[in-house]
């Protein structure tokens, strides 16, 4: 079963991990939606739906033919992501009546592991760190990469139709793109006489949606992308989550924030939060993306 981080932390009795899950996930919308597989082992095997067999219709007494689906066999590795948050001893016992100086260096670390989680999520790339995983960006490829142009073009509420529909078996659960192509949505909005749909989250933040789809933003979507003779291009995606589609991969647990003590060559306590983590597109058809989308 796949559940996104802020169920997971409903189940956990650690208020220091409940307290780094709530940091991560109110910083991050992909996080707040993206479901994850507890997988047990260091990774996973599955198969990746490419194409679906055709079927034909038939006169009595006629041959019958074969329709099989096509599937690409494809192993995800759990990577190891995380750092340590290490909290001098003088300044906890000298400074604790001011803040939480472990509590503040913690979620600070949490932040940083968010934050590098959700860049590798867009545009992670095995060949340029093999430590990482491959992110939406290199997983979505073929006709499932729309274009604005050979060098891109100002983003159209036509074009934007034309991402959403390339999404197969029901509408994307999302639509990721970066603020300054949020804004040009707005102002396409605007000028065609209709505002984006606003409503809260489960989070109690704001969320706007065109025709149903949450629009979601993250500062990791490149507005400098290079599309023919245009290097200020962006890209925006729209996906399913979940079993089936686009979902992540983690260990038993999940994040996992761990004491690791007092240390050896100088006066300071040391925690570590980790995370063993992967993603896993299990359809091809799930996913699309719009590159060279231009201000």
């Amino acid at each position: 079963m796949a559940l996104t981080l802020a169920e997971a932390a409903k189940l956990s009795n650690d208020i220091v991990l409940q307290g780094v899950i709530e940091t991560i996930v109110q910083e991050s919308p992909i996080l707040q939606m993206l479901p994850f597989i507890e997988i047990t082992g260091n990774g996973l095997t599955y198969n990746r739906e490419n194409a679906n067999p055709n079927a034909t219709f038939f006169d009595v007494g006629d041959t019958w033919t074969e329709g099989t689906p096509t599937f690409t066999q494809i192993s995800t590795a759990l990577k190891i992501i995380g750092g340590d948050a290490d909290i001098d001893n003088y300044l906890l016992t000298t400074r604790s009546n001011v803040q939480d100086l472990q509590a503040a260096v913690i979620r600070l670390r949490a932040k940083a592991v968010q934050q590098k989680f959700e860049d590798t999520f867009l545009n992670g790339d095995t060949t340029v760190d093999a430590k990482s995983f491959d992110g939406i960006d290199k997983l979505t490829t073929g006709a499932q990469a729309l274009s604005m142009g050979a060098n891109g073009a100002t983003l159209t509420l036509a074009k934007l139709d034309e991402l959403i529909d390339q999404v197969k078996g029901g509408p994307p659960a999302m639509l990721l793109m970066s603020k300054r192509s949020r804004r040009s949505l707005n102002t396409l909005a605007r000028s065609s006489g209709s505002l984006l749909q606003a409503d809260r989250n489960d989070f109690g933040q704001m969320v706007q949606f065109y025709d149903g789809v949450p629009v979601t933003v993250s500062d990791y979507i490149s507005d400098a992308k290079t599309v023919g003779t245009s290097s200020d291009c962006s890209t925006i995606y729209a996906m399913q989550l979940g079993e089936g589609a686009v979902a992540g991969l983690t260990s038993p647990g999940g994040l996992q924030v761990e004491t690791i003590g007092s240390l050896e060559t100088k006066d300071a306590t040391r925690t570590r939060v980790k995370w063993y983590v992967a993603l896993a597109l299990f359809n091809t058809i799930k996913v699309a993306k719009l590159t060279g989308v231009r201000p």
